[in-house]
C-alpha cells in the first residue's frame, strides 16, 4: 500500500491505495470524483483527462503515486463560486456535447490546450489537438466551436 498526498481541486487529500492503483481510479474510487471517465482500457478515449500540474494527463495511464505532490484538477473542480468555467459555458452553448459521455475529458484537453496555444485556435488546430479524444456521438462540429468560443473567454 502507498499513501498518496495530493491537491484536488484546491482540497488537500490523503489516500492509502495499492502502488499499481491508476490515477483515474483513486479519484472515482476513493474521491468520488465521478465525473472523470473510464471508456476505452487502452487510453485511446480521453475520456479520463485531468490536469496535473496544469498539464492535460490520461488520468487511466498515469499511477496514483506519480501524483504524490501534485495539484490535481478534474471537471468537478472547475466551477468557482457557482459560476461555470467559461470553457464550460461554451460547450453548453454551443451545444458541444450529446451524450455527454466524453465531455469531461474534452473539456479538460480544452483548458489545457488553450494554456498552451493561446486564445486564437483555428479549426484545424483544434482538431489536431483533439486526437487523443473520441465523441461517438457527434461530428466534432459543435465540438470546435465550443472550443473557439470558450478559448475566447478563457
Amino acid at each position: 500500500m502507498t499513501t498518496v498526498a495530493m491537491t484536488v481541486n484546491g482540497k488537500s487529500v490523503s489516500v492509502e491505495t495499492e502502488d499499481r492503483a491508476l490515477l483515474v481510479e483513486v479519484l472515482r474510487e476513493n474521491l468520488r470524483l465521478t465525473g472523470t471517465h473510464i471508456s476505452c482500457d487502452t487510453s485511446q478515449c480521453g475520456s479520463c483527462v485531468v490536469l496535473v500540474d496544469g498539464v492535460a494527463v490520461k488520468s487511466c495511464t498515469m499511477l496514483a503515486a506519480q501524483a504524490d505532490g501534485a495539484e490535481v484538477d478534474t471537471i468537478e473542480g472547475l466551477a468557482t463560486n457557482g459560476e461555470l468555467h467559461p470553457m464550460q459555458v461554451a460547450f453548453n452553448e454551443n451545444h458541444g456535447l450529446q451524450c455527454g459521455f466524453c465531455t469531461p475529458g474534452m473539456i479538460m484537453t480544452a483548458i489545457d490546450m488553450v494554456r498552451r496555444l493561446g486564445k486564437e485556435l483555428d479549426d484545424a488546430t483544434i482538431r489536431h489537438e483533439l486526437e487523443g479524444n473520441i465523441c461517438r456521438c457527434t461530428g466534432y462540429v459543435n465540438i470546435v466551436k465550443a472550443i473557439k468560443a470558450g478559448a475566447a473567454r478563457m
